[in-house]
């Protein structure tokens, strides 16, 4: 049964290969069938088993009879049907020395026994073998030759030599058999891109097909770069790398094999060179944004490449001079100093070309230090009414800075400078200025610097010429009042005395000492009044004049010469 089926499948892969379908099946699944084997044929074939025709030695031996018959006579058989036409002629052979192949289609890597028999199975020794005119083999007792695995090169035409016993030793020779050995699969192809960009995926394809006569057979695909394995074994006809590099360029290949190894087969190599991308779009990024980054801080500068494959390097650079400040994709600066300020520039290059950035200005922010006002000494004391100006400046501090002026420790005006005008006494005090920056992104950092107290002093214009004036009005005042009670005195004893006269007897006037000649009495006072604001002199006023007779000398009168006036001003 088994013989059976592997013959009806043979049967159908010879007709899917050639053009005719309609087949003839041989049991035993020998070629060719011998008589002595009691052999039966059947029509296999589209239709039914009754439109079956049957022919032998080429003529049309039964009409429409059934699909399988027994062989009885040798000769040379055929069978037809009406949709798929005339078999291939199938020959029973009943000669006395006959080569047999199996039945069915042969394919590379296969093992097939090729037996030489004789008529009606006598004995048979010194058997050879022979594939176009070309001893194989000798066998002294043996009657069959095994082909394993089966090449490409096995197919040709064989025969047998022997000697045959039938009432005495005969030598014989089989008739030539013709033996076919198919591919199991084709040499592959290999397919793919030559010329993939680096950092894109490889897709490679190695191609080669089953043969339809065993269009099942498991096949297992290897891959190779340069002769090393580098993909397989394994049931898919593909390989794929995700992304190459340029160390995937080289000689690929690949190889098809049987199941079981026997048959292998090689594709042609296929040149497969990376190209990289040239490199472009190099750009500069800083942490944090904006490149402004206050002194002392850290700030960090990285380097992209828009477009570029390969290993790449990158060094950095400032300003013109190109001096290297560092490789690779960050350059950090761990506590920025004031001479960091500058232009940074990042160059990439893949080994084989080379792309710059566009430069990128690092700012580095300077707090607000040493503030001072100027001018710092004034003269001490101030008169109201001179004109002062105030400065305020900082030895160090980046813009913007704003100033604050403090008088007391209170808000009084702002910018750098402060324009008192002409001062008075209320601009007396401790003055300060404030100088402020804000930096960092958003100017969320805030610095101050408050400068050293500057005292002010006004003091009002005349007080001095006041204070001055004010002594002297009072010492002339006391002199004045020191006279008036002398005089007020002397009036006062000289009344007294003549109500005294008057009381009592008249007595003897003693006389006076006379005044020494020459002895004068004279103030001259001015009197002044107090201003608010500035001292000023009084102007003078309408004075009244006192005169006082005195005595002469020796008690004479006192020419009108002699009388001296005693100014006093009211």
């Amino acid at each position: 049964m088994a013989g059976k089926v592997a013959l009806l499948l043979w049967a159908q892969t010879l007709g899917l290969a050639g053009a005719q379908t309609t087949q003839l099946l041989v049991q035993p699944p020998w070629t060719p069938p011998v008589l002595w084997d009691h052999v039966t044929l059947t029509c296999h074939g589209l239709g039914t088993a009754a439109a079956t025709t049957w022919y032998k030695d080429g003529q049309r031996w039964r009409l429409q009879g059934p699909d399988r018959f027994r062989v009885t006579q040798s000769g040379t058989y055929q069978c037809h049907r009406p949709d798929t036409g005339l078999s291939p002629p199938v020959s029973v052979s009943n000669d006395r020395l006959v080569l047999q192949v199996p039945a069915r289609a042969l394919l590379e890597g296969d093992t097939v026994t090729l037996r030489c028999r004789s008529w009606q199975n006598k004995p048979v020794t010194w058997v050879s073998f022979y594939r176009e005119e070309k001893q194989l083999q000798l066998f002294r007792d043996g009657t069959e030759l095994s082909l394993s695995p089966l090449r490409l090169h096995h197919s040709g035409r064989y025969r047998c030599r022997g000697w045959v016993y039938s009432e005495g030793w005969k030598e014989s020779e089989s008739a030539p058999v013709t033996v076919t050995v198919h591919e199991l699969f084709p040499v592959p192809v290999l397919e793919g891109p030559p010329e993939p960009t680096e950092g894109s995926p490889l897709n490679l394809s190695c191609l080669s097909t089953p043969s339809p006569l065993r269009p099942r057979a498991p096949l297992l695909h290897l891959f190779y770069r340069d002769g090393r394995l580098v993909g397989g074994p394994q049931g898919s006809p593909q390989l794929l790398l995700p992304a190459v590099g340029v160390s995937h360029s080289g000689n690929y290949s690949c190889e098809v094999r049987s199941e079981r190894g026997t048959v292998r087969k090689s594709s042609a190599l296929l040149r497969v060179t990376v190209r990289r991308v040239p490199l472009s779009g190099v750009s500069v990024s800083a942490q944090p944004p904006g490149a402004q980054v206050v002194l002392g801080d850290r700030l960090v500068l990285s380097c992209a490449v828009a477009a570029g494959t390969g290993p790449l390097s990158f060094s950095w650079h400032r300003g013109d001079s190109w001096a290297l400040l560092g490789t690779g994709p960050r350059l950090e600066l761990r506590h920025a100093g004031d001479n960091d300020s500058g232009h940074y520039q990042c160059q990439a290059s893949d080994g084989d070309s080379m792309a710059k950035s566009v430069p990128m200005n690092v700012t580095v922010l300077v707090p607000v230090a040493n503030a001072t006002i100027s001018p710092g000494a004034l003269a001490q004391p101030l008169r109201a009414g001179d004109p002062v100006t105030l400065r305020c400046s900082v030895q160090v501090g980046s813009a913007p800075v704003t100033f604050t002026w403090l008088r007391n420790g209170r808000d009084v005006a702002r910018g750098p400078l402060l324009e008192l005008g002409d001062i008075h006494v209320g601009h007396s005090g401790t003055y300060q200025c404030v100088a402020t920056n804000q930096l960092g992104q958003d100017g969320h950092r805030v610095f101050r610097a408050l400068s050293p107290e500057l005292a002010l002093t006004v003091t009002p214009r005349g007080h001095w010429d006041t204070a001055v004036a004010a002594t002297v009005a009072g010492s002339l005042l006391f002199l004045v009042l020191l006279v008036g009670v002398t005089v007020g005195w002397y009036w006062w004893h000289r009344l007294a005395s003549r109500k005294h006269q008057e009381r009592a007897p008249p007595e003897p006037p003693e006389p006076l000492a006379p005044p020494e000649e020459g002895e004068v009495l004279y103030t001259h006072v001015t009197r002044t009044k107090q201003m608010q604001g500035p001292t000023r002199t009084a102007p003078p006023q309408d004075t009244q004049v006192t005169y006082a007779e005195l005595p002469g000398p020796h008690g004479r009168p006192r020419a009108p010469s002699d009388i001296y006036g005693n100014v006093l001003g009211h």
